[in-house]
């Protein structure tokens, strides 16, 4: 390589690093360090929506996009749900002596089994130790894993044309084995038993594998219907008939005893005040806190654009390759 084309690349590779650094700079001015750094050690921020003079106070805490645990450190990790700092807005919530009460404002499709799960339980824990009350508000949807967190609420408000129900458990995979057979492609499998690669995309699927995933799937599906029953105190047989996978509007889920009202989340916010005495009490709501990774993913994004997305599309891709049971609405 000659002096001229060494010369093109040091030059191309300052461009480059100008570009980042400019976007890099243009998303620390657009950033509010305030709200950013102000709250770390508690990974998010808590901010008064109404002031209230009771001397009572209510925290909301919203529950939005799929619930999973996706981890942390990816670029591509850095906005939407974050599971881990879900539960710790849920522990701290109850563990604050000033928060007399909590609302959920779900708005979900639901999730992963165990997230789901774990978040129930919360909640359960939060109801045994104290006497704080847990309502849910129901935003556009609270379906399948979104109604499962749901259900051990003291009372569930939707909006009327809220989408909800979707009590069920679905487990896909994706397979390609007749269009891998088509362009001759040929798999080469070295297993230790032969249900070791159940679900697998590069082969039909066996009656055995199938049976064994069924009853799985059943098995998930009698914990959801129980804790239905547990939390809404709805007969067995009741829940098993209206848990057959369909979505239910609110107007709906109110008639079939799945939520216990219809209204906002402002009317949620009264009605807590009014059950409880609380008065007109101060509310909070606690958001995630922007981190520097969040900072670092969205410069990526912006200055790498389609790549990015592509990039994304593979990670889903390859979560998908394995079997993973879902309380999720799938439309």
């Amino acid at each position: 390589m000659n002096g001229k084309r060494w010369l093109a690349l040091l030059i191309a590779a300052g461009l480059f690093l100008i570009s980042i650094g400019v976007q890099f700079a243009t998303s620390l001015a657009s950033t509010n360090f305030e709200n950013v750094f102000g709250q770390q050690d508690e990974l998010f921020n808590e901010t008064v929506v109404e002031s209230g003079n009771s001397g009572n106070k209510i925290a909301v805490l919203p529950l939005e996009g799929v619930i999973q645990d996706t981890g942390s450190g990816s670029l591509l990790n850095n906005s939407g749900y974050n599971h881990q700092n879900f539960l710790r807005m849920l522990e701290k919530a109850g563990e604050d002596k000033s928060i007399d009460g909590i609302i959920l404002r779900v708005n979900t499709p639901g999730g992963g089994v165990v997230e789901s799960a774990e978040i129930h339980d919360k909640i359960v824990e939060i109801q045994e130790n104290t006497d704080k009350p847990v309502y849910v508000s129901m935003g556009n949807t609270a379906a399948s894993g979104g109604y499962y967190v749901s259900a051990p609420a003291d009372k569930i408000i939707a909006n009327a044309a809220t989408l909800t129900g979707s009590i069920g458990v679905i487990m896909e995979s994706i397979n390609y084995a007749e269009l891998a057979e088509e362009y001759g492609i040929d798999f080469n499998t070295i297993k230790s038993g032969k249900y070791k690669d159940i679900m697998s995309g590069s082969r039909p699927m066996t009656e055995d594998e199938e049976a064994i995933l069924q009853t799985m799937v059943d098995e998930l599906y009698d914990e959801f219907v129980q804790v239905i029953v547990d939390g809404r105190g709805i007969e067995e047989a009741t829940v098993r008939e209206l848990g057959d996978g369909r979505v239910y509007t609110g107007k709906q889920a109110l008639d079939n005893q799945l939520i216990d009202g219809l209204g906002t989340l402002d009317d949620t916010i009264a009605m807590m005040e009014e059950d409880n005495e609380l008065g007109e009490a101060q509310v909070v709501q606690y958001e995630t806190g922007f981190h520097f990774d969040q900072l670092l993913g969205m410069t990526a994004k912006s200055f790498f654009g389609s790549d990015m997305k592509l990039a994304g599309l593979r990670e889903l891709i390859r979560e998908s390759d394995a079997p993973r049971a879902m309380y999720l609405y799938s439309r």
